[in-house]
């Protein structure tokens, strides 16, 4: 095993990640190699691994998809 070093962390994104980690019951050096594990997969991505990475990281719509297709067509 290796250890890894971060320099020059903003203090922000310090707080978001402790905020993650305290989320995930997780200490911060939990969720990092949560992260990591994540970010750098051992093989290939299953379907699965792309929903939790989509899930994970926090993107929302405003709306229903109905609507944004709609409004998209009715533009035309």
């Amino acid at each position: 095993m290796k250890s890894l070093s971060v320099k020059n962390v903003p203090d922000d994104l310090v707080e978001r990640l402790r905020e993650r980690a305290k989320r995930h019951h997780r200490s911060m050096q939990g969720e990092l190699l949560s992260i990591l594990e994540v970010a750098a997969p051992a093989g290939k991505l299953t379907l699965a691994d792309v929903l939790q990475m989509a899930r994970d990281s926090g993107l929302r719509t405003d709306g229903d998809s109905t609507e944004l297709i709609r409004a998209e067509r009715d533009a035309r």
